[in-house]
């Protein structure tokens, strides 16, 4: 199903011209067939005799109906919109359509769980996919209340943003609707009050045989507030209730403090459901989450550290973003930054995870660095002139970048001043829109800085910072020891080819030195704050301070910029990495070394053999978990392929020394554990994880369905195990999970037969569903690339794999909805090599008038590889010279 389009221009026109009233939608969800009946009627006010526009993707328009005229199907109807001639000041619109399920994670998702085959239904619409289930215009500041009538199986429970009501008998409506397709004792009616003005995207319909439990807190207000959890029947023994009600409680009250706003809904129910492509969405009162924070095994404390995250995100929204919404797409950072700086705030420090913001400096704030430094970097207030440029739009700079430079923000103009300018502003743009200036305008107020400056700098413009310290020393005058003589500061651009040089910002930090405190541990001796506005400052406090063991630039992670340490100082740091008393500061470190990995100013192999040697001494699950998956990266794309099997090998064995000498069952020893399953190479390795496959408990390990599953798709990647193993273990576990990994390991087998199935089903089965896709795409990646830097040959009739990628990419954006296109425009990429970057190059040169939103992750896709081949270049570089001094 094809993507639509539209600019900015056409919503500002639009919405000049019209004002939305009310919006009544009769939904009849019989969760069978490939479509859905919707009657539409909507009242609106527009200029006299204008035309406008309203959006629809539909499966079929049977009426519509303007101010009483039946309007020609044939003449008003087009592919995703339906226009609208000859408007009066006052106008109700009627439409009777029926609209697809769909099964991608777009519009109203439909779900069918192999566990006992019911139905599950679900609504998700940021940013344009509400018109897939009724007609709406679709746009964010054209905000309506919206009544919900939903006609479904008297045995389900249909959730929407207003508390559900008791369901009754829709016979009256059915007949009214004249409609033959739902019969009515098999049938209830659940009619929804209307909702406060809220935007279309933020609507919600969850429908199905969900289970629930309930619980009520009570606001700031006095008022009390329902509270919802949600999922489904074959999950529901794994929902931990009194943890999520702990967390949300602790953010109610916590936001409600902080913002001096009461929240704005009448209930909230958080619903986990199956297939969702994001981690949450912030419906109003009705949150959708990612049912994988259902844990029905053993999770990672980091997982269960970003769902508390995840849960304080969505809620902060119910401020930023529903109560007050940007008034177009560009404004996104309004919503997303604001909801990521509030719930890492929440957490640190209003659950037990007082340390998010070290799991922020290594998670998010890294993903930032990436994003901004790729091709398609952009301001935080980006500029977007259609639907097209929004949609790949949700990424690190928006989310990551845009609350770190919020962080920054609240320090500059004080916290007491920043959150009585947020609730000046709640109060004064209620249930409207807003820009960028209305909210720099109620903190200029309340903090009595000019914002002008550091809004150009921060938000209006692109790009990073390199920060490094410049520092001299010489002997002191006293006892001849040395001291530091001089320490300068400074900033340069880091450019990107292709984009704007980024200027100079201002950046409050503090420079670190750290030294031995004679018990072998490296402590911080000396702190100095610094407002760092120009190229360069002195540092006058810290001359005649002795000699440190290492200076850490960015101390503390206070500001948003690449740092480089001195030579000595990296070195130092690098070698005594577990001396350090904190775990910021250790992750501090290693990000660095890790970004100097990236720009190929490091060897990989410097940072694996750095990692190996102190992965001891990080506790810290999120920042551990980073450091694992940094080391996946390192191996299989910033090595050159013909090493890589080795290091596997030597990391695995590493890694098992690790498992064996830490606390049994704890945390740090279950990531060593997976890392064992992930890099295990040698025939002695997977040998061990056969004999694991086949346990019940491995030092202090529990080996549950899940662990199970990650031992058998990597020893499917070894072809190690045969299909009835796959097929053996898909019969123990028949849940759509277990359906999602047997995928995977049958994609997974490193032979011509595997991939070639794995990927002619992608690209023929366009009806997949988003989950089975995703599923299919992990497995086909791995082991894709053999030894020699050449992909697994494919089978007839398939040319090799990476002509197939970049002969079929343009036709996946025109006849696959964006989520997923981007998928396979993503995942399917060939990994990294000469000929995949000329490919690449060559098919961004022959396609300039591509759809944006494909151009972008191309060249995103293409400077990934460049920079994969450059690291690669310096690891050859490196070794070319060992071996020539031997």
């Amino acid at each position: 199903m094809p993507q639509y389009n539209l600019t900015r221009e056409e919503a500002r026109s639009r919405s000049s011209h019209i004002t939305v009233q009310s919006y009544e939608h009769t939904l009849i969800l019989t969760g069978v067939g490939e479509s859905f009946r919707v009657r539409s009627r909507i009242r609106f006010t527009a200029d006299p005799e204008s035309e406008t526009f309203i959006d629809a993707i539909t499966a079929s328009v049977e009426r519509v109906q303007l101010n009483g005229l039946h309007l020609e199907i044939g003449e008003v109807v087009s592919p995703s919109r339906i226009t609208l001639a000859g408007l009066a000041a006052e106008n109700e619109l009627v439409i009777d359509a029926h609209f697809f399920y769909m099964n991608t994670g777009e519009g109203l998702h439909r779900f069918v769980d192999p566990i006992d085959d019911a139905v599950y239904l679900y609504s998700q619409f940021e940013v344009p996919d509400a018109r897939r289930v009724f007609p709406v215009f679709e746009q964010p500041d054209l905000k309506a209340p919206f009544s919900f009538t939903v006609i479904a199986p008297e045995q389900w429970t249909v959730v929407s943003n207003s508390p559900t009501p008791t369901p009754g008998d829709p016979a009256e409506i059915l007949s009214d609707l004249d409609a033959e397709e739902a019969a009515a004792e098999d049938m209830a009616v659940w009619q929804f009050a209307p909702t406060t003005p809220i935007s279309s995207y933020i609507t919600a319909i969850v429908a199905g045989p969900y289970r629930s439990v309930h619980s009520e807190l009570v606001s700031s207000d006095g008022q009390p507030v329902p509270l919802g959890l949600y999922c489904r029947e074959s999950l529901f023994e794994h929902l931990d209730a009194e943890n999520l009600f702990a967390v949300t409680r602790a953010g109610f009250e916590f936001f409600e403090r902080e913002f001096g706003v009461p929240y704005p809904f009448e209930k909230y129910d958080q619903l986990f459901v199956p297939e969702f492509n994001a981690g949450a969405m912030e419906n109003a009162g009705a949150v959708t989450i990612l049912e994988n924070y259902i844990f029905r095994s053993r999770p990672t404390e980091a997982l269960v550290e970003r769902r508390t995250v995840t849960v304080l995100h969505e809620l902060a929204h119910m401020w930023f973003g529903d109560l007050v919404t940007m008034r177009w797409w560009n404004d996104l950072w309004l919503n997303e930054s604001f909801a990521e700086f509030m719930s890492t705030l929440a957490t640190a420090e209003a659950t037990k995870y007082s340390d998010a913001w070290t799991t922020f400096a290594t998670i998010e704030k890294s993903w930032a660095y990436r994003q901004d430094q790729l091709p398609s970097t952009h301001p935080i207030v980006a500029p977007i002139e259609d639907l097209a440029d929004v949609e790949v739009n949700f990424d690190g700079i928006t989310y990551a970048k845009g609350a770190s430079v919020l962080k920054q923000l609240v320090a500059w103009v004080g916290r007491a001043e920043f959150f009585a300018g947020l609730k000046t502003y709640f109060d004064t743009h209620a249930w409207s829109n807003t820009e960028l200036g209305d909210l720099l305008r109620e903190l200029e107020a309340t903090s009595g800085r000019d914002l002008t400056t550091w809004s150009k700098l921060w938000l209006e413009e692109s790009g990073v910072n390199l920060i490094e310290a410049d520092v001299a020393y010489g002997p002191s005058a006293d006892s001849g020891a040395e001291v530091v003589e001089r320490l300068t500061v400074t900033q340069k651009p880091w450019a990107i080819e292709g984009q704007p040089e980024p200027s100079l910002r201002p950046h409050r930090l503090a420079i670190g030195f750290y030294s031995d405190n004679g018990e072998g541990r490296l402590v911080r001796t000396h702190t100095f704050p610094l407002d760092l506005d120009s190229a360069e400052a002195d540092v006058p406090e810290a001359v005649g301070v002795p000699r440190p063991a290492v200076i850490v630039v960015n101390d503390a992670d206070l500001t948003y910029a690449k740092v480089r340490f001195d030579a000595e100082s990296l070195a130092t740091a690098t070698a005594r990495l577990s001396d350090f008393d904190d775990s910021l500061t250790q992750l501090l470190v290693l990000s660095t070394l890790w970004d100097g990995v990236r720009d190929a100013e490091i060897p990989a192999r410097d940072y694996i053999d750095t990692l190996l040697s102190h992965l001891a001494a990080i506790t810290h699950s999120s920042g551990l978990l980073t450091q694992m998956r940094q080391l996946e990266t390192a191996v299989g794309a910033y090595l050159p392929p013909a090493e890589r099997a080795e290091a596997h090998t030597r990391i695995a064995d590493r890694l098992g020394e690790l498992f064996e000498a830490a606390p049994a069952g704890t945390d740090q020893a279950f990531q060593f554990f997976r890392g064992i399953i992930r890099h295990a190479e040698s025939e002695e390795q997977i040998e061990t994880l056969r004999t694991w496959l086949d346990a019940q408990e491995v030092g202090g390990i529990t080996i549950d369905t899940d662990l199970r599953w990650e031992l058998l798709i990597a020893l499917s990647n070894h072809d190690a195990v045969d299909e009835s193993a796959i097929a053996d273990m898909a019969a123990v576990d028949p849940s759509a999970t277990g359906q999602r990994q047997a995928a995977t390991a049958r994609a997974a087998r490193a032979t011509s037969a595997a991939k070639s199935s794995a990927f002619t089903r992608m690209i023929d089965e366009i009806e997949m569903p988003n989950s089975e896709l995703g599923a299919l795409a992990a497995g086909f990646a791995m082991g894709l690339q053999t030894g020699d830097g050449e992909l697994i040959p494919a089978e007839a009739p398939l040319q090799d794999f990476a002509t197939e990628y970049f002969q079929r990419i343009s036709g996946w954006w025109e006849t696959r909805t964006l989520e997923m296109a981007q998928t396979m425009t993503l995942r399917l990429f060939p990994p990294a090599s000469a000929q995949t970057v000329a490919a690449a190059r060559t098919w961004l040169e022959e396609h300039p008038a591509a759809p944006k939103g494909l151009l972008r992750l191309m060249r995103e896709n293409l400077a990934d590889a460049e920079r994969a081949l450059a690291a690669q270049r310096t690891s050859s570089d490196i070794e070319d010279l060992s071996k020539n001094s031997r």
